[in-house]
């Protein structure tokens, strides 16, 4: 349950959604726009501190010497498809030491994904919120599954440090298992870099609560797209403002934008999260803070 928020959507409001009409519909058959994707697997055989986005959520990211994927999607979705090519070959995945899932949404925990991985990776440890192993321990073989409660901290041997913290949104994979398994964000924490992954999340004071728990945040990884309509998907998901304010309030020092232009999950057009997110550069909102980047495109952080 949502601290803050702790209603959650009736399927007559899913219902709703999907029978009214659309207002954006004739822009969205008009849009033509597609996310850029960078094909460069160079970052790969780096040794440098880097994220990279790979689509819609997934992330590649290289802290301290660890190398952890995040809610890896490789294909396609049951009745999405799939706007953007992944930027590498997915053979070259290996060498993985943790893959954290954000929640058990279809497109965040995809069964497909996390077994290529596990089989490419059979020492990677997979990291979770509460009741997931039941789910993954199915997919990920004898691979070590770690759960963790909002603000607890995963039990790694190494100097990495990853922390499990809440975001506003759900959980579900069928009729019977609403809010059964927690969802949430993280915190990844060098001795010198701190990385924030918002996972799927709806707007609300736990960034404010994330700029206290953890000062001086480096990079904040903050989900927008699919949030229209409003009334419908503000629970679970920000709009580029939202987003936006989202960054400030975690006081980091760069924002990365995701959860767009990959899959179309709701009623605005694909391009429109970027072309809001570049209007809000250029009133300078965020200065030199936003970096939009490409899927495919390394950003190595500087030391």
């Amino acid at each position: 349950m949502n601290h803050e928020f702790p209603g959650t959507q009736s399927f007559g409001d899913a219902l709703k959604w999907t029978f009214e009409k659309n207002p954006q519909k004739q822009i969205k058959k008009n849009d033509t726009w597609r996310m850029q994707v960078v094909k460069d697997d160079n970052f790969i055989y780096t040794k440098e501190d880097v994220v990279v986005l790979l689509g819609h959520s997934t992330f590649f990211i290289r802290l301290n010497g660890k190398q952890l994927l995040i809610d890896p999607i490789f294909k396609g979705l049951p009745m999405h498809n799939r706007y953007t090519d992944f930027p590498i070959e997915l053979t070259k995945l290996k060498d993985i030491d943790y893959v954290l899932i954000s929640h058990s949404h279809y497109d965040h925990c995809d069964k497909a994904s996390l077994k290529m991985i596990q089989s490419q990776n059979p020492d990677a440890i997979f990291l979770a919120g509460l009741k997931m192993k039941d789910l993954l321990s199915k997919w990920v073989g004898n691979n070590e599954v770690q759960e963790a409660g909002w603000y607890q901290q995963y039990k790694l041997s190494d100097d990495l440090e990853i922390y499990f913290l809440p975001a506003r949104h759900s959980s579900r994979r069928s009729v019977n298992d609403v809010n059964k398994r927690l969802w949430g964000a993280f915190v990844i924490q060098s001795k010198d870099k701190t990385i924030y992954y918002g996972g799927d999340s709806g707007f609300g004071s736990h960034y404010k609560e994330v700029a206290k728990l953890f000062p001086s945040m480096d990079v904040a990884l903050i989900g927008v797209g699919a949030y229209s309509p409003r009334w419908f998907m503000s629970p679970n998901h920000q709009d580029p403002q939202q987003a936006v304010q989202a960054f400030k309030d975690t006081e980091a020092k760069m924002m990365i934008p995701f959860h767009y232009g990959t899959f179309d999950m709701a009623d605005e057009p694909l391009s429109e999260p970027e072309t809001l997110l570049s209007k809000l550069v250029e009133g300078n909102k965020v200065k030199n803070q936003l970096k939009i980047v490409r899927i495919g495109e390394a950003v190595i952080l500087n030391k």
